[in-house]
């Protein structure tokens, strides 16, 4: 049986008389990746500002691990095992691919002082740091692109790195916004392969607008159109769904 690692109840997010996300339910268990779709404006994005912390919600409530963090802060969030990525890259450009995933595994094992100098010369030689920034590399394969600079890799690579930084964080549960955005298909192949890996240790969210992409790598299915939850199930009944057929798949996306 499936672990429920983190359930949104109910959300409901409001500005002023807009409901963008409008009692919104689901679960995310280990091992799985739930897939959300649906046209432009639907709320997927808010859902996962939700989710993330960097929204609050007006109504609902948040659970990671049967605990309720609906106000926690990203922050919070993050070192209790909740890692995200975000529909526009979010890198360090100037440095090294390696120094950015260092740079997160840091962030897990060194409590700063007030001597900026020490902190950072036990970092640079903390053999779990540099054990863990590795690792996210190895998963993510760019173990061969280690030395090069962040900004001056492929779009491709940059999302690839994205996600390495969040593994370098030791979560529990990945929440993806549209990581394949922008790739050709040598490059959104290799992120299926990825994806496809990290769900066998992670609780996975994923939006996204490649249906291909989708039904390749979703256990679960959740449809939102104008905030609202119109199907959700296994990717071959939401196909076949004539609500969703209508509201989206019918539909082109861009």
């Amino acid at each position: 049986m499936s672990q429920a690692v983190l359930e949104a109840v109910q959300l409901t997010k409001r500005f002023g008389g807009l409901a963008a996300v409008n009692l919104v339910s689901l679960t995310l268990n280990h091992n799985d990746l739930h897939a959300v779709i649906g046209p432009n404006g639907a709320g997927k994005t808010t859902l996962t500002h939700l989710l993330s912390g960097d929204l609050l919600p007006t109504e609902g409530q948040v659970l990671l691990n049967e605990k309720d963090v609906t106000r926690w802060s990203p922050e919070k969030l993050s070192h209790a095992g909740l890692g995200r990525s975000y529909q526009k890259t979010n890198i360090f450009a100037p440095l090294t691919v390696w120094e950015n995933v260092r740079l997160a595994a840091q962030s897990r094992f060194v409590q700063k002082s007030f001597y900026p100098q020490q902190w950072l010369g036990r970092a640079l030689n903390n053999s779990q740091i540099n054990d863990l920034a590795h690792s996210a590399l190895e998963k993510t394969s760019l173990v061969h692109r280690r030395d090069a600079i962040a900004g001056a890799t492929s779009h491709g690579e940059q999302r690839q790195l994205e996600i390495a930084i969040t593994l370098a964080t030791q979560p529990q549960v990945l929440l993806l916004d549209e990581p394949l955005a922008g790739m050709g298909t040598a490059e959104a192949q290799r992120m299926i392969e990825l994806l496809l890996e990290l769900k066998k240790s992670h609780a996975m969210m994923l939006v996204e607008h490649d249906m291909d992409a989708v039904f390749a790598l979703a256990d679960q299915l959740t449809v939102m159109v104008n905030g609202q939850v119109i199907a959700t199930g296994k990717p071959n009944d939401i196909r076949s769904d004539p609500l969703v057929q209508a509201a989206y798949l019918g539909e082109t996306t861009s």
